[in-house]
């Protein structure tokens, strides 16, 4: 056995998952020698979870006519490769219209034009529809290409950005590495990349590369990688105005006008922007085609929120019923003051204190403003906020590592009706246990129902009682209370909507009480993260 020795005080991300199983794990390789192994490691077994998630169904799986999101990018791939970029956005909209920007556009056809070589029956135009092999070989060739893009765009960045936080918090390498294992273990993003199959990864990437650049105060960079996260997916509008608000800031009053840097970011947002558009613009037919490109990726005629989903409208709709009592163009209008009301505090602080520390709080609260109020959300939008939460873990604040958890552990859950109708229940348990096991939520579990020798590994058999009766919680009493609170509530649900079938007068009672809980949650942590914000926006990286 490996001797562990407690972490140093001063080492507080290794003293928060001291006793976890993550710990143990990465511990063998403190030594400065085998330090350069661990970032392998650990990309390697989230490709391992990664790779065992994406056996598992998908959606849409089986189930005509219309399948699911895995046809609707299979689709865009085949439309992409038979068609000319003119009618990308035009052809046959009732059957998985193109209604993603461009940069998606691109990525389909890249994608598309790969897997044609392999086998031209996946993406035959109009033949392929709902095409679903035998032997699987598609949704292999699908699954690998969701790990391609994630290798290539989030893992990198997500790396790069504790290595980056850890060095100016001067955090021990171990430490580096624990919170990249706790980030890229999230099972949010996993479930629905490869599980129910999306491309998030890109977007949620592409993101993190813009953070990193803002962090190493390469303002043009960070505008460039900005645009092409909206370029890929609009929800990463969520983010822009804290975007908008930090460079304006940097660029006007840091410490005073600067030009260059101003006309740096304004070029290269213009650029990319232009870049993007540009081949739909001169292949494309002209104006007409990127008038239609912007009016598919901004559907209000959708409805205020798309399924059932754990925001303002949805959860207050059963009591009122919205699109009974107002238009769709007034619910567009309610829902852009509310969203504008929900965000504007977090522009305005990040604008007068532009600080680094605070970016990711800043981005929390508007991108959650934006999930509980704005128009036209569905359920896998939490992936948005999750992000900058997600990324916390690098924090030193106990405080604020509960709660991140915890609010990841609610929004997996407002996952659950999704995950359950693509047949992911098998896949949502073991994700949910495996990522609160990892960080060491059942620590105070394991010494005490079980023998030493199953102990999952030294540390936790051989620490104090304090230690070893630990948890993922707050050390205030009323967090407790509501965090304990809440996960009892969850299970309930989980058991009902499992065990037990709904009334028949309220079919979707029990998915409806998932949306409450999760609504319920996701304010007081919105709330919370507003608090947070404020505070450390007076105080400096080093006062952290």
């Amino acid at each position: 056995m490996i001797p562990i020795k407690k972490p140093k005080k001063s080492d507080n991300i290794v003293q928060s998952f001291y006793a976890s199983p993550l710990y143990d794990f990465l511990y063998p390789f403190r030594p400065a020698g085998s330090q350069w192994l661990t970032e392998y490691v650990i990309v390697l077994f989230a490709l391992i979870i990664r790779c065992a998630i994406g056996l598992a169904s998908y959606s849409g799986m089986n189930n005509p006519p219309m399948f699911g999101d895995f046809e609707a990018q299979r689709h865009w791939m085949e439309i992409t490769q038979h068609l000319p970029i003119s009618q990308w956005y035009w052809f046959d909209l009732e059957y998985w219209g193109l209604d993603y920007p461009p940069l998606t556009a691109y990525h389909s056809y890249v994608l598309g034009k790969i897997g044609s070589f392999i086998n031209s029956k996946w993406f035959a135009l109009n033949e392929s529809r709902g095409f679903e092999s035998l032997d699987n070989d598609l949704k292999t060739y699908m699954r690998f290409t969701v790990l391609l893009s994630e290798a290539i765009c989030y893992i990198p960045a997500v790396v790069y950005f504790t290595k980056w936080v850890g060095k100016h918090r001067n955090q021990s390498p171990i430490g580096q590495f624990i919170a990249a294992a706790a980030i890229l273990f999230q099972p949010s993003l996993m479930l629905i990349d490869h599980g129910h199959f999306q491309y998030n990864c890109v977007m949620l990437g592409l993101t993190v590369y813009a953070i990193n650049s803002l962090l190493d105060e390469f303002y043009a960079p960070a505008a460039f990688c900005f645009v092409l996260s909206i370029c890929f997916k609009q929800m990463a509008l969520y983010y822009a105005p804290i975007f908008f608000s930090y460079l304006l800031s940097k660029s006007l009053f840091s410490p005073r006008f600067n030009l260059p840097r101003f006309l740096s970011v304004a070029i290269a947002t213009v650029l990319t922007f232009a870049a993007m558009y540009a081949p739909l613009y001169v292949l494309g037919g002209g104006l007409t085609n990127v008038v239609q490109s912007v009016h598919r990726i901004f559907p209000f005629a959708r409805g205020i929120f798309e399924d059932k989903v754990a925001n303002f409208w949805c959860v207050s709709n059963i009591v009122f019923k919205y699109k009974q009592k107002f238009t769709q163009e007034q619910l567009q209008f309610y829902s852009l003051i509310a969203t504008t009301i929900g965000f504007v505090p977090a522009v305005i602080i990040i604008f007068l204190r532009p600080k680094k520390h605070v970016i990711l709080y800043a981005l929390t609260a508007c991108s959650m403003s934006f999930y509980l109020f704005s128009f036209q959300v569905h359920e896998k939008t939490i992936l948005v906020p999750l992000l900058p939460i997600t990324l916390l873990y690098t924090s030193t604040d106990w405080t604020v590592l509960s709660l991140v958890n915890w609010i990841n552990n609610i929004g997996l859950f407002t996952l659950w009706p999704l995950l359950k109708k693509d047949g992911l229940m098998l896949q949502y348990g073991v994700c949910f246990a495996l990522s609160n096991w990892l960080i060491g939520n059942f620590s105070f579990v394991t010494p005490k129902f079980l023998p030493k020798f199953l102990t999952p590994g030294p540390s936790i058999s051989s620490v104090d009682d304090n230690y070893r009766r630990r948890s993922l919680l707050p050390e205030n009493f009323l967090w407790k209370v509501a965090i304990v609170s809440s996960y009892v509530i969850m299970v309930l649900i989980q058991i009902l909507d499992i065990f037990v079938s709904p009334p028949k007068r309220y079919p979707d009672l029990w998915v409806l009480l998932n949306c409450a809980l999760g609504f319920a949650c996701f304010s007081i942590f919105w709330l919370w993260n507003y608090y947070k914000l404020y505070k450390l926006s007076y105080k400096t990286m080093k006062q952290l």
